[in-house]
């Protein structure tokens, strides 16, 4: 059987029409596992609690309310916080996610008193814990930001100091509620 070069186009056209057309388009990457840990997060929030004497004021009574949201694409819950504390009212914008390499929870925050912080945090259980470092006047202080899931609608707040990373003072507690 003898083919002309017509009909050897018409049938290399046609074929790649029906690759074209039955090809599926590429997948990009899906959140694991840990990501979606990241989802008991999402939601409106309302938290309160006290703030002791120290170095971020004079202490009292504090408020926020969240509103987090998946990032498009599913690897990233933003926050965005709206503050009441006992030194003047401030809005905070965070980003929490997920680092595949160093197996971290990531922490990224940046408020309108001009502090941007960042921590790596890690779950155990219905515990996350956040550690970072912060520098106050010259000197490198750790930091730990302890949250315990009480419910799917609630969850306690710590957070502690230390100068050493063994001994540590208890600087803010609190609640948090979804609603």
């Amino acid at each position: 059987m003898r083919i002309n070069n017509r009909a050897l186009m018409i049938l290399i056209a046609g074929f790649a029409v029906a690759t074209v057309g039955s090809a599926q388009p590429p997948q990009g990457p899906k959140p694991g596992p840990e990501v979606q840990k990241l989802g008991y997060f999402v939601g409106k929030w309302r938290g309160e609690g006290e703030m002791k004497p120290g170095p971020f004021g004079p202490g009292g009574k504090f408020t926020e309310m969240e509103d987090a949201e998946w990032m498009p694409g599913g690897f990233f819950v933003t926050i965005h916080a709206d503050e009441k504390f006992p030194m003047g009212d401030g809005k905070t914008l965070m980003v929490l996610g997920y680092d595949p390499e160093q197996k971290v929870y990531t922490f990224n925050a940046f408020n309108s008193m001009g502090l941007a912080e960042a921590a790596k945090g890690t779950l155990d259980g219905d515990t996350w814990t956040w550690l970072s470092e912060l520098n106050m006047g010259g000197k490198i202080m750790k930091s730990r930001f302890i949250m315990k899931q009480l419910s799917p609608a609630s969850y306690s707040t710590r957070f502690e100091m230390s100068a050493d990373g063994t001994t540590w003072s208890t600087i803010m507690e609190g609640n948090t509620k979804k609603f």
